[in-house]
């Protein structure tokens, strides 16, 4: 991915190596349980917010030092952010709107955000009450080890996917979804978040689609990376790889064949109106 030369956004708020005091969440199985599912790519820290803390407060050592390698990663997603807005504030100009660009917030081990105290380990999420991206850059790591998603197009696929988010909020689509699911039974409602998530994952390929054309930014190798993260974070791979065996009906972001479906719609279109996932009867 050409990136080196790309403008940096003036959205970033780093906060890696700050302290923080927070409650910790309970302990024991369930937690384990918790935390495997959660860290998916875009994953809803709801599901760790909403459990009852113990009493033990948990600080964040400050770090003095940072690799080389950090600062990179730094300096990446920084561009890719500016490149998402970049693509978005002229899609919502075409549609006579105004885009708000998001903060993307770096941090280490764990972050306070107006929606709660979240750990690293539930991956980089939106929250919708702040309108900030959060990310621990260490997950680039994981989705490279662990996912086996290595690549920069990866990586720049999981901001894209996380901005696609920002984007369902400023349309009104989560507090619709959000709605809906509060007078919906489980299954219900982890069917529409799959919907949620799979057009933000097409949203990413929209954005994927306008800043090649606008700023040649895609390499050879690049698309088949970012199919291949959206691949590895499917809920039937994570699943089977945590249990053994798959529960669809508790799919809350869509299976891999899914994910690289929609990824696929967005970059092939680069239009978000095909990008209704809450209207296909086929996803």
């Amino acid at each position: 991915m050409r990136w080196e030369f790309g403008r940096r956004s003036t959205n970033v708020e780093d906060r890696r190596g700050s302290r923080i005091s927070a409650p910790v969440v309970g302990g024991g199985i369930g937690a384990v349980i918790l935390s495997v599912i959660v860290a998916l790519l875009g994953g809803d820290p709801s599901v760790i917010w909403e459990q009852q803390p113990s009493d033990r407060p948990y600080s964040q050592s400050p770090q003095t030092q940072r690799s080389a390698n950090s600062d990179r990663m730094a300096d990446f997603v920084s561009v890719v952010l500016a490149d998402t807005e970049d693509t978005w504030s002229s899609l919502f100009q075409q549609q006579g709107r105004t885009y708000r660009e998001p903060t993307l917030v770096l941090y280490s081990d764990a972050v306070e955000s107006a929606c709660g105290f979240t750990r690293s380990a539930v991956g980089p999420f939106y929250c919708p009450s702040d309108q900030k991206l959060y990310i621990d850059l260490s997950f680039y790591e994981d989705l490279k080890n662990r996912y086996q998603a290595p690549g920069d197009f990866a990586q720049a696929y999981v901001i894209a996917h996380e901005v696609g988010h920002h984007v369902q909020n400023l349309m009104g689509i989560s507090q619709q979804v959000r709605s809906l699911q509060r007078q919906a039974d489980q299954v219900e409602a982890n069917q529409l978040s799959v919907r949620q998530e799979l057009q933000a994952d097409c949203f990413a390929g929209v954005w994927a689609y306008h800043a090649d054309r606008s700023r040649q930014i895609l390499e050879t190798g690049d698309i088949e990376e970012a199919l291949n993260a959206a691949s590895s974070i499917g809920d039937d791979r994570l699943q089977s790889q945590a249990r053994g065996y798959v529960i669809p009906e508790s799919f809350t972001h869509g299976s891999s064949d899914q994910r690289v479906r929609w990824f696929k719609r967005g970059i092939q279109t680069g239009n978000p109106e095909q990008c209704n996932t809450f209207t296909a009867t086929n996803l």
